[in-house]
């Protein structure tokens, strides 16, 4: 399964509301992406305001569209856009992935991890 990785940067004065925000996700927005196919779906947010998302997608340009279908998603996107100092959540960088340990370790005819603990 294909994960994604990309960053966006959130407004520094604003990370705080930004963490009480995501600690409690609309449950029709977090059904939206189920829906829409986003798996694993994760933010990680650094004390400058840099936010790093990994997410498991076939596709994340469709799972994108698919969720932007939901009536939900505009109200979020909306809710949320101040937050971004782009203006809005849509302008995210993609990042490539340069290093797999459990792929290389396969490759080598090792075992790979499980849940961080080797076999």
């Amino acid at each position: 399964m294909p994960r994604v990785c990309f960053t966006l940067q959130v407004r520094p004065d604003r990370l705080d509301e930004y963490r009480e925000r995501h600690a409690a996700v609309w449950p029709e927005m977090l059904r939206a992406l189920r829906d829409a196919g986003w798996r694993d779906y994760q933010l990680f947010l650094r004390p400058d305001g840099l936010l790093v998302g990994t997410v498991v997608t076939d596709d994340l340009d469709a799972a994108q569209a698919a969720v932007d279908t939901a009536e939900v998603s505009a109200r979020w996107e909306a809710e949320m856009a101040p937050f971004f100092e782009t203006g809005d959540g849509r302008g995210k960088s993609s990042l490539d992935l340069v290093f797999d340990l459990d792929a290389q370790l396969r490759a080598a005819g090792e075992h790979p991890t499980t849940n961080g603990e080797t076999p």
